[in-house]
This record gives structure tokens, C-alpha cells and sequence, in this order.
């Protein structure tokens, strides 16, 4: 198939933040054997804004799961079949996006063998998250591999890494924040046993150096906890810009930064995707799963304590399921300043 260009191809991931920039790995390979190709990326409505100025894609597609679902799948339905792909890879394993692949009238399509659609695919890919119990060694299997067994067949079997460009308004709009040495935090989570306490964010916070300007960063919705935080901190270098950047230019202010201190959420792969130096706090969940952080600069850190109820589930719960959230309140901060040491 190589010997014929340009292609058109579409790779689907219309999940949350996180699952969309990890998906941009595949972006990364495409290009790099199918130089020529077209390739549309379809993304769920708000995550558009991370694929601006993307110097690979042709044409990010939008999917408005809230308003006019319905309809608005019909009517996408009909602009892929328009555009008629030589090559569709499904990076999702539900339902609704495996309708879409499998009406899409591509050429070939590829998905994961865990989407209830994947009998009507040209090719199912084996989907595996890595199982845990208390002392296995096995190796994880990060999600940009499970991703990139999609493309292999058509590209090569190495894996490349998720990958966003800001550009340089998005540069230019957070130079002001850069004016001496500062760190980045990301507090918030949409699951409350991925988060990392607002008491224990305080405690970091006022262990750290002086010197360092310190940003909140998250979206309109997180101001009001993050603004909790500052307010039982004694950290008096605190700047809340939650709300305040784009995701793009989030991603700018943390790749210089001298650490970015995250939850097991988006920002980790806002911080995968330009190379930033990142500290990932592990809650609930565990790096086994395969989201962990991959910039060549990271750090996770969890509790020491082996809890029989850890990891209690895949993404997370609304409250700790035992009620004591031991996963949590077990980490040392002294760990998550040592980290920082390193930089320094």
C-alpha cells in the first residue's frame, strides 16, 4: 500500500483529554511513512483546541456527543463515507465509535477486538490491559503500544511517542509567567480518588522552596478548588490560571518549567506530549494500567504502603470506596520534593 499516495486516512479517539494526545502518537507514525497522506483526526467536541495549527493533520473532525447526538452522528456518518479513507484506525472500544468504523465505507479498517463492533472490521487487534496482583513483575504495556499494534502492520513496529505543537501565539501568551524559576501544578482530577488531597497540595506547597513562582493550572471548572488550595497554603507564590490558558498554552508553560507536579490525569500527557519534565502522583490507580507519564524526564511517585484495595478500579471513583483513601494520605511529601531536588 505504500507505493501509492496521498492517502486518506482517519484514526478515531473521541475519548477524554488524555486518551485523545496519548492517540497522537499515531498521528506521529502515519506521518512518518505515509509523508504524503491526508489524515483527518476524529475527536470529541472540546478537544479540538488541542490539534490547532497541527502540522500533520488535514482536518480535525468533531463529534458532539451532548447536543443532538443523534443527529449529529448521522450527519457524520455521512461526511466520512464523503470522504471516502483508504485507511481508518479506531483507537476507541465502544460502541458508538464502532458504528461509525464500521459504516465509514474505508477501504480498511482497523480496531480493537474489545469493540462490540469489531466483527464488521477488515482487521481486530488484540486489546490487553495489564492485569495486576501484589508482587508481578510482568511488563507494562503502555497505551501508545496498545495503540500503535493498530498501525504496525502498515508502518513498523516501533512505537512513537504522543506529541502536541503549540504555536507561538501559544507561546507568546504565557513568556510573562517565565520571568525566573517556576513550577506548574495541575491539582485537580475529574475522579476524586485520582486527586491528590487539597490538604496535601497545601503541604507540598509550603514545603517548597522560596524561590520558585508556582502556577495552578486546570480548566474554568477547577478554579474554585484550586483557589482552595491558596487559600490554606502558606505559600505566598502562588498564581491561579485555571482557566485562564488553553490546553495549548498550558502545554507551553509546563515544558519549561522546572518541575509540573500532576494527578494520574490529562495534564501527565500534556506534559508527555512536549517532552516537560513531570512528576506524576499516583492515587487509586496504578502505572501498571499503561497511562504513565513519558517525557524523558519523569517521576512517579505513590505510596510505599501495599493496600489490598489498590488500585480499587481503572479510572477512579466519586469517594474512596473503603472511606480512608490510605493511598492518598499515604504519600510522603519529602518524596515528591526529593524529585524536585533532582532538578536543582
Amino acid at each position: 500500500m505504500k507505493n501509492r499516495a496521498p492517502y486518506k486516512i482517519l484514526v478515531v479517539q473521541t475519548a477524554f483529554i488524555g486518551d485523545a494526545i496519548l492517540a497522537s502518537a499515531i498521528l506521529e507514525k502515519l506521518h512518518e511513512h505515509y509523508p504524503d497522506a491526508y489524515i483527518d483526526y476524529l475527536v470529541r467536541k472540546g478537544n479540538e483546541g488541542l490539534f490547532k495549527g497541527h502540522p500533520f493533520i488535514r482536518e480535525t473532525i468533531v463529534f458532539d456527543k451532548k447536543n443532538g447526538k443523534y443527529k449529529n452522528f448521522l450527519q457524520l456518518i455521512g461526511k466520512i463515507r464523503d470522504n471516502k479513507y483508504d485507511l481508518l484506525f479506531n483507537a476507541q472500544r465502544f460502541l458508538t465509535t464502532g458504528l461509525i468504523t464500521a459504516f465509514s465505507g474505508a477501504g480498511v479498517t482497523v480496531g480493537f477486538d474489545k469493540n462490540p463492533m469489531s466483527f464488521l472490521f477488515s482487521k481486530k487487534i488484540k486489546h490487553t490491559i495489564s492485569a495486576y496482583q501484589e508482587g508481578d513483575s510482568e511488563t507494562t504495556v503502555h497505551e501508545t503500544d496498545r495503540n500503535h499494534a493498530l498501525i504496525s502492520e502498515f508502518t513498523d513496529e516501533k512505537t512513537a511517542k504522543p506529541r502536541l505543537y503549540p504555536t507561538e501565539s501559544d507561546f507568546d501568551a504565557v513568556e510573562k509567567f517565565k520571568q525566573g524559576k517556576y513550577i506548574c501544578m495541575a491539582p485537580t482530577s475529574v475522579w476524586f480518588t485520582k486527586q491528590f488531597p487539597k490538604d496535601k497540595w497545601a503541604e507540598l506547597l509550603g514545603a517548597l522552596p522560596n524561590d520558585f513562582n508556582v502556577y495552578l493550572l486546570g480548566a474554568p471548572s477547577d478554579k474554585e478548588e484550586c483557589q482552595a488550595i491558596i487559600e490554606v497554603s502558606d505559600n505566598k507564590n502562588i498564581t491561579n490560571l485555571a482557566g485562564e490558558l488553553s490546553l495549548l498554552q498550558s502545554a507551553a508553560l509546563m515544558k519549561d518549567a522546572k518541575m509540573n507536579y500532576v494527578n494520574d490525569s490529562a495534564p501527565m500527557h500534556l506534559c508527555s506530549s512536549v517532552d516537560a519534565p513531570v512528576c506524576a502522583i499516583y492515587c487509586s490507580t496504578i502505572p501498571g494500567f499503561g497511562f504513565g507519564p513519558l517525557s524523558d524526564e519523569s517521576y512517579i511517585v505513590e505510596t510505599k504502603e501495599k493496600l489490598k484495595c489498590r488500585p480499587c478500579g481503572l479510572h477512579g471513583h466519586k469517594a474512596c470506596p473503603e472511606g480512608h483513601f490510605k493511598c492518598a494520605y499515604g504519600i510522603d511529601k519529602n518524596n515528591l520534593l526529593q524529585v524536585l531536588h533532582k532538578r536543582s
